[in-house]
């Protein structure tokens, strides 16, 4: 701010100029992101989620939560996205396009952190658990909050993420040192690397920008996406 009057609007000094402002190392004793064995038991406990019975409407869980506690760790999980952004997901991102299953993450539905939609293949074990079934009994409007209005879905869908990422806490599910959500973004990084797979393409799926000019030449389809998400293996959940 400073810096902006000094060189616009005429103060005579810049007192700013040449401060710095130490910052502390944060420590890490362990990986970013989860590691085997450890999504099995996230997994389980998520997709095996029935909300608690009850006589009292006022103390029923919304269906919306209820689907965002069973669906969303399983999409992070084989997507690699934010899970503010899976949670923004509406009944019209999700399409099938011939054998394919492919959800659309758009701004349109809250916010992109790049601004630009892009087209993610549903992995063989999201479609085989019954999320396509989920979709197509779902009702035209947010598949995983309440919002009514385009103008209140990013908050409605930051309350879910952060509803479902405080719930996989209370168990003790997820090991210290682990965001429960953003785990899973570093776990398909670290994935696709471990496969031999392109960063490049593990980019363009979780939505990061590329790293050099060289990224900006081409495009990753669909095509070169679903052979990165066909590659993951399964999780075994029995």
């Amino acid at each position: 701010m400073l810096r902006w009057a000094f060189e616009n609007v005429g103060l005579p000094t810049n007192e700013a100029e040449g401060a710095r402002q130490a910052v502390t190392k944060t420590k890490r004793t362990r990986e970013r992101g989860y590691t085997a064995p450890e999504p099995i038991a996230v997994l389980k406990f998520s997709t095996n989620y029935t909300p608690k019975e009850t006589d009292n409407p006022a103390h029923r869980e919304s269906a919306h939560i209820a689907a965002a506690k069973r669906w969303l760790p399983t999409l992070c999980a084989f997507t690699g996205a934010r899970i503010a952004v899976t949670a923004q997901l509406r009944k019209e991102d999700v399409r099938q396009d011939g054998d394919l299953w492919v959800i659309r993450i758009s701004p349109d539905a809250g916010s992109v952190k790049t601004g630009e939609y892009r087209d993610v293949p549903l992995h063989r074990q999201v479609v085989a658990q019954g999320f396509a079934e989920f979709v197509k009994a779902a009702k035209p409007r947010p598949l995983f909050h309440g919002g009514n209005t385009q103008e209140r879905y990013l908050a409605s869908a930051r309350v879910t993420a952060g509803r479902v990422s405080q719930w996989l806490q209370e168990p003790e599910l997820v090991p210290d040192g682990i965001q429960p959500s953003h785990g899973w973004r570093h776990r398909f990084k670290t994935q696709a690397r471990e496969l031999g797979l392109s960063d490049r393409i593990a980019d363009a799926i979780q939505g990061h920008t590329g790293k050099t000019a060289s990224d900006d030449y081409g495009d990753v389809s669909l095509i070169a996406k679903v052979r990165v998400i066909d590659s993951l293996p399964d999780y075994d959940l029995s």
